[in-house]
């Protein structure tokens, strides 16, 4: 069952340019049934680093001239190369490519932005267009739903019961494509956070003892939403503050967390050099502590719901191109803002809370910057309204 996507019309938009596509993401979020849904009907080639007859059919082509490399593929209109990581001289060969203009489009999918990023940055500077995919948000999944082709304010209205079950579904199992679809979330949630997701960290050799990133990774599922020290994860892991700094890079540039910064204009009223980290997927975070439950009174409600609709912010910022930054807020006295959208010249700030019952106490945000805190809430879990697309 392919679920639409909103990163269709950027793919699309893209693919009307002249620059090679950069699609990135965590694997299993769908990159590749994306692109190939996009293409359908074009003459495209699809090649898998993965899989060593491509690579060297590949490279076989990249040993003849542009044109005689392009008729060996099969003169294709749209040549597409997936875990294009796994080959570091991808992006320089597709730059040759595209500077002797031959007719075809480029698209490299990388589930992993260690050496694709840094391979595209040298060799592709200004020639190249990125696009990164992350776990599906709210609104594709209910395309899984014959009850919900409605609006947000129609289904808020007439479909509350069903709207918030599947809503608990989500918090617990998460938003892979495989998982929103499947019978058996749990199961397959279980094999995707074993080793699967960091992958590519252990196949690059980046990571000694691959024990330590689970330890890491559980230690940050019961944190999750939590302002997070280094020193203290360091101490408790038994390692070194760089190595830990080097792990969280690793798994941030594998799509598996991110991080919220502090947002502060006065550090002597305000914290300002403090982190908070996030899962992209919640099914990743529950798989971990194994803690599938989908009861809304589960005791850890109030931080999963945190992670799911910050992560959900974070993912559409993603589809629109990152216009906004991300923050936490938090001044020295305690006072706390869960959420702080930055776009442009204009700012809106967020408590996250599981109930939209309680009410807002905290006016410190709005005295410091004249501006309202909102809530945001489970009755109401639609992330597009908070941004403002790029024209």
């Amino acid at each position: 069952m392919y679920l639409k996507r909103i990163a269709e019309r950027r793919l699309k938009e893209i693919l009307s340019g002249d620059k090679v596509a950069l699609i990135l993401g965590a694997r299993q979020v769908g990159k590749t049934t994306l692109v190939e849904h996009s293409l359908v009907g074009q003459p495209a080639e699809f090649l898998n680093f993965d899989i060593e007859v491509d690579k060297a059919r590949f490279l076989a082509a990249a040993a003849l001239s542009p044109g005689e490399g392009m008729r060996y593929l099969g003169n294709p209109a749209v040549l597409v190369i997936d875990e294009a990581q796994r080959l570091p001289e991808a992006a320089r060969i597709i730059k040759g490519w595209h500077d002797a203009r031959v007719p075809a489009k480029f698209l490299l999918l990388g589930s992993s932005s260690l050496d694709l990023i840094d391979q595209a940055a040298e060799s592709l500077t200004g020639r190249s267009r990125k696009l990164i995919l992350p776990p599906l948000v709210f609104s594709e999944t209910l395309g899984t739903q014959a009850w919900a082709n409605a609006k947000p304010a129609r289904l808020r209205e007439h479909f509350a019961p069903q709207l918030r079950a599947f809503l608990m579904q989500r918090l617990a199992f998460g938003s892979y494509p495989e998982i929103v679809t499947s019978g058996h979330p749990d199961t397959l949630l279980r094999e995707l956070s074993s080793d699967y997701l960091w992958k590519d960290v252990l196949q690059a050799g980046l990571v000694k003892t691959p024990d330590f990133i689970k330890r890491l990774l559980l230690l940050l599922a019961h944190q999750a939403g939590s302002e997070v020290s280094v020193n203290e994860l360091a101490t408790q892991l038994g390692m070194a503050r760089p190595t830990v700094e080097r792990y969280l890079d690793l798994l941030e540039q594998t799509f598996v967390i991110f991080r919220l910064r502090s947002f502060s204009t006065n550090p002597r009223k305000e914290i300002a050099k403090s982190q908070k980290i996030f899962f992209w997927d919640t099914g990743v975070r529950n798989a971990l502590l194994n803690m599938f439950s989908t009861d809304p009174l589960r005791p850890d409600i109030g931080a999963l719901w945190e992670n799911w609709a910050i992560a959900e912010v974070a993912k559409h910022n993603l589809l629109l191109g990152s216009p906004a930054e991300l923050f936490f807020w938090r001044s020295r006295s305690q006072s706390e803002v869960d959420l702080v959208i930055k776009q442009s010249e204009s700012m809106r700030a967020f408590e996250v809370k599981w109930s939209s019952q309680r009410r807002i106490h905290n006016r410190a945000f709005e005295d410091a910057y004249g501006v309202k805190v909102e809530r945001i809430h489970s009755a109401d879990p639609f992330a597009t309204k908070f941004f403002e697309e790029p024209s």
